[in-house]
């Protein structure tokens, strides 16, 4: 249930006005047809304005969310007057809601079980059905008739399930109505009815959310069957009568048989007396009922025939249909091909009839095949005989069968061909009246895959020398566990091989050979167990030297992609307990006993402590990792809370290698954090540097940058430290960089990198900063490339991309946004610092020390309360240097600090598909920014106090869409009114005198309607005004969010001691 205060009502609404119209709407009575559901969690009403207008208010995750049909609400941020009548209604009337709401569930069941009244089938009439199923040309369909006393046609089979479906009455006429309530069908009928039920689902699925159109199978009363569904039917019909109209004739009451046609053949002589006459008797009187010759109607009845009469009886009946008759004569000089080819199969279609006379011209015997194996040398042989009694026949000869005494041989072609497609299929060669094979693969492809079957079908007798020939079953044992040394130990052998052997079998693998033949002949198969074993060893780039040893090391950090790979490829192949311990420690973190340090318990969220954990498990089991999180996440207080743990066990000081604009940033999120970690940052010239780096042991955390540790990487070489971080790790993206070559150089007992972006153009970047962690893990780069690169990039190999995924998952930790959203505040507020660059800090202390005399000698003349503008005016020209010098400095050549962190953050918020509003009360700084993005051809938009209202519309609902990733709004121009939920991230360049104004501001975004968290960003430049100005902030917060009324701005507020205190550095 919504509960609201007046104030929150007027909080929400676009102005004052606007809340004093909605009051005025909730008065005079506007709101009509109120209505909410059952949870008190959905509201909706109908507001009576210029038009009607619809609210919607609903209540999700303890937000309020609104919406209005209005025109206004469109262009306000805030909720409109109708919006803000029908809160005002739901706030006046809450009591009485809330009691229909208690009340209404009571009603609500009473009126269910009212209209429900539960009557058990057996107590239901029973109604009768009537099936026709009507056949021409082989298009089947069937239609029903019910009723009770007198049979309806059911002239919609589609309405008809739809209205039982909805309890409905379906009315047949005045002396028939189906009501599901009093109704029911028999038992008999119910398998029929769930038969047309599923062909009506599919049907309506078929026809409603098909991209084609699609015909529905059920046309009025009348439901088409396909031949399968005809199969089904009469399956379903299985002891059941039915009405049958087959080609226009009509059958009444009909059977269904499950069995084969009661057809006969006759053979006799024929007209003349060399010649025969095979008649087939009955078939005239058979009639197909469907295009598979499945089902057949005869005698009034259903036949389903066996597969052997459908296969033998096809030509005969085909014969019959075409040629209108039920005999063939066969002349003299067709007997043989008839011998061979029919009269073997006419007995698999019906009883036959050979007249005594005819039965003299034929020799019919069982046959029975007999096949000799041989070896010869490297050659196996084989003799195949067809034996028919007292004849044998040579497969080779001239393939006429011999007719001895007169008689034809009747012949079994079916069994003779099953016989000769084998050795075809092995690819047999001919030679004096015996085939042969002479090379390995076929050999072993005959006698492993195809001699088995042989044996089913005839009688086969090997030679002493065929026997020899051995075929090896072989068991393979394997294992790995981790060692003493913290090695992984790998063993693998096949029984009775000798190890040397090992290799060779694995290159028979390679090459895709299906057997491995030993030295003394015989035959090693290659099953598949023995494959993927061979795969696995293959990933774990062991090379011919390793696989002949007993036992073989492998680094620890291989541990996790060797238990993943034995659980995706189901390998048998033994681990010890504490590989299993290790496994489960690294996939779930928060199971292990570490725990987050006191001073930070309650400080990190729950997927904060995850990651937290995660680096604790992974360093202590000696393993480095990418924390890969979503910017905004806090990858860093999971580091600064990891390294306070570590603090304890290690006296070695960790060291932090950041971007430039980040070193500052670090050192205030430790002093904020873990005040208790002495931090050190090297900055200056050489010989600064040289001194502080001589005493980085007195610390506990070393701060440094990328161009710093190239300078100074000499200067590093004989210290070691507890841990390395890499923070935006992208930046050794290149190996051959200065940057890759010198943090490697770096000696440490651990190493983790943190970067939202671990690979952003090629695979290479990903092997570089895995190459500092763990080098080694990923191959060389030469083998990284040729292995996975390659494959994956040119050829979109999944196989390797997987691999690849399985070698990394482990070691990389990445959370999104949306993926921690619930645990996760809907807006994430950090402050990242920039340092004044050598030309900022030189203009930034003379403009200071010149307007710290200046104002000193105004206050002193006039007073503090007559020198504001003075006052105002110095603290705007350092704010100014602060963002850039030359808002203000015509000619001023240098950079900014604040702009090159701006840019890198811009480019690293699109590399990762989020979008930004960038808020400045300067649109001097504004130009600036813009220019910049130009030359780095990021898209924008851009809005400030020229903008006319509708193109600020305009611009709006263009972000809104999608265009451009950055939208540049000046501070007063666009901090209040605008609808900006196209935006993920709230940039604010400069600080605001008041927070209020800034809060506006980023509520462009971080509103109703935002459906992702909203990180808002405030750029501080380090040891300025700026620090200063958030330090107040802070210290007056209170005081600043009482000051709402417009054009009130926070100077005014400040004392004398609060300025000096701003100019004093």
């Amino acid at each position: 249930m919504i509960q609201l205060t007046d104030a929150e009502i007027k909080n929400r609404c676009e102005n004052d006005s606007v809340y004093r119209k909605g009051l005025e709407y909730y008065l005079s009575g506007r709101i009509h047809n109120f209505t909410y559901n059952k949870a008190g969690t959905i509201f909706q009403a109908f507001v009576m304005g210029t038009s009607l207008y619809r609210v919607m208010i609903q209540k999700y995750h303890g937000e309020l969310y609104t919406s209005c049909t209005c025109p206004a609400k469109a262009r306000y941020g805030g909720d409109c007057k109708h919006i803000a009548a029908v809160l005002m209604y739901i706030k006046n009337n809450h009591a009485e809601i809330e009691d229909n709401l208690k009340n209404k569930v009571a009603y609500d069941l009473f009126e269910e079980f009212e209209k429900r009244e539960y009557i058990p089938d057996e107590l239901k009439q029973p109604v009768n059905i009537e099936v026709t199923l009507e056949s021409y040309q082989f298009n089947t369909s069937l239609s029903l008739r019910m009723g009770i006393d007198k049979l309806y046609v059911v002239k919609s089979i589609k309405k008809f399930f739809d209205d039982i479906d909805e309890g409905m009455v379906v009315e047949f006429g005045k002396g028939f109505s189906f009501d599901p309530s009093v109704n029911t069908f028999k038992e008999e009928d119910i398998k029929l009815i769930k038969f047309l039920r599923e062909i009506y689902e599919i049907d309506r699925i078929n026809t409603e959310n098909s991209y084609y159109r699609v015909d529905s199978v059920i046309s009025g009363k009348c439901v088409r069957l396909t031949p399968s569904n005809l199969e089904k039917f009469i399956e379903v019909m299985k002891g059941s009568h039915f009405n049958l109209v087959l080609d226009g004739k009509s059958y009444y009451d009909v059977d269904v048989v499950f069995e084969d046609l009661p057809i006969s053949f006759k053979l006799e002589k024929g007209n003349k007396d060399k010649n025969l006459r095979l008649t087939v008797e009955g078939i005239e009187k058979v009639k197909a009922l469907d295009s598979r010759g499945n089902f057949f109607v005869y005698d009034g009845k259903i036949y389903k025939i066996s597969d052997k009469q459908r296969f033998a009886l096809a030509p005969f009946y085909n014969m019959y249909i075409t040629n209108n008759t039920n005999s063939v004569v066969f002349t003299e000089k067709d007997k043989q091909k008839f011998a061979e080819v029919i009269l073997p199969n006419i007995d698999k279609a019906g009883s036959v009839v050979i007249d005594d006379d005819v039965k003299s011209e034929f020799y019919s015997e069982p046959l029975v095949t007999k096949i000799y194996l041989d070896k010869e040398g490297e050659r196996i042989t084989a003799d195949i005989n067809f034996t028919y009694g007292q004849y044998n026949i040579n497969l080779y000869d001239d393939g006429k069968t011999k007719i001895k005494h007169n008689c034809i041989l009747i012949r079994d072609e079916v069994s003779e061909k099953r016989i000769l497609d084998i050795f075809e299929k092995c690819e047999f060669k001919v030679k004096d009246k015996s085939v042969y094979l002479d090379d390995e693969d076929s050999i072993f492809n005959f006698v492993s895959n195809y001699l088995p079957v042989l044996q089913r079908y005839a009688d086969v007798y090997y030679s002493e020398s065929f026997k020899r020939m051995k075929f090896y079953k072989r068991s393979y044992s394997s294992s790995i566990r981790i060692q003493d040394d913290d090695l992984l130990e790998f063993s693998f052998s096949i029984d009775d091989i000798d190890r040397d052997l090992i290799p060779k079998i694995f290159d028979s693998i390679k090459m895709k050979k299906k057997f491995f033949k030993l030295p003394d002949g015989s035959f090693l198969p290659i099953d598949d167990e023995l494959v993927k074993i061979a795969n696995f060893i293959d990933s774990l780039d062991l090379s011919s030297k390793d696989l002949k040893k007993e036992i073989v090391k492998i680094p620890k950090y291989k541990a996790l992609y060797i238990d993943e790979k034995l659980e995706s490829d189901r390998l048998k192949i033994a681990k010890d307990e504490k590989l299993d311990s290790l496994v489960k420690a690294i996939k779930n973190p928060m199971e292990t006993e570490f725990e987050v340090p006191k001073q930070l318990k309650g400080v990190l969220r729950k997927y904060q402590e995850v990651g937290f954990k995660w680096l604790k498990t992974l360093s202590s089991y000696g393993f480095g990792g990418i924390l890969a999180d979503d910017m905004g996440l806090g990858k860093t207080i999971q580091t600064i809370a990891f390294l306070l743990d570590e603090k304890e066990k290690h006296k070695e000081p960790a060291i932090v290698i950041c971007p430039t604009t980040l070193i500052y940033n670090w050192e205030s999120e430790i002093q904020k954090f873990a005040p208790s970690l002495k931090t050190l940052v090297i900055s200056g010239n050489k010989s600064e540097r040289g001194s502080l780096i001589k005493s980085v042991e007195e610390s506990d955390v070393v701060i440094t940058s990328y161009p710093l540790i190239r300078r100074d990487i000499d200067s590093y070489e004989n210290i070691e430290f507890s841990y390395c971080i890499l923070d935006e790790a992208q930046h050794i993206k290149n190996p051959k960089s200065q940057n890759a070559e010198s943090v490697k150089r770096i000696k440490a007992k651990g190493y983790f990198a943190l970067t939202g972006t671990p690979i952003e153009n090629s695979l290479t970047e990903l092997w570089s900063i895995f190459d500092f962690l763990m080098p080694g893990y990923l191959l060389s780069h030469r083998k990284f490339v040729e292995k996975y690169e390659k494959p994956i990039v040119k050829y979109k190999n999944e196989e390797m991309l997987n691999d690849l995924s399985k070698h990394i998952r482990p070691f990389i930790l990445r959370r999104l946004k949306k993926d921690v959203l619930k645990e996760l505040p809907q807006k994430i507020e950090t402050t990242s610092f920039a340092e004044l660059t050598k030309e900022q800090k030189e203009l930034y202390m003379a403009y200071l020390e010149n307007a710290k005399t200046e104002i000193a000698e105004e206050i002193r003349s006039k007073g503090f309360e007559r020198s504001q503008i003075k006052i105002i005016t110095a603290l705007t020209r350092l704010r100014q240097i602060c963002c850039h010098p030359s808002m203000f400095i015509e000619n001023y050549k240098g950079t900014s600090g604040k702009m090159e962190l701006l840019m890198e953050l811009i480019q690293e918020l699109k590399e990762s598909g989020h979008r930004a509003l960038i808020f400045s009360q300067f649109t001097t700084a504004l130009k600036l920014i813009e220019d910049n993005l130009k030359r780095e051809k990021i898209s924008y938009l851009y809005l400030d106090g020229e903008t006319k209202t509708k193109e600020r519309g305009e611009l709006v609902k263009a972000f809104n869409k999608g265009d451009s990733d950055v939208f540049l709004i000046s501070l007063k121009a666009g901090g209040t009114g605008l609808n900006l939920v196209g935006a993920d991230t709230v940039i604010h360049f400069d600080p605001w005198w008041n927070p209020a104004i800034e809060d506006q501001a980023t509520d462009r975004a971080h509103r109703i309607g935002q459906v992702n968290t909203v990180q808002v960003i405030k750029l501080i430049t380090q040891g300025t005004i700026e620090e200063k100005i958030v330090k107040l902030q802070e210290k007056k917060k209170e005081m600043i969010n009482s000051v709402i009324n417009s054009g009130e701005t926070f100077i005014t507020k400040l004392s004398e001691e609060e300025v000096k205190e701003l100019f004093a550095m």
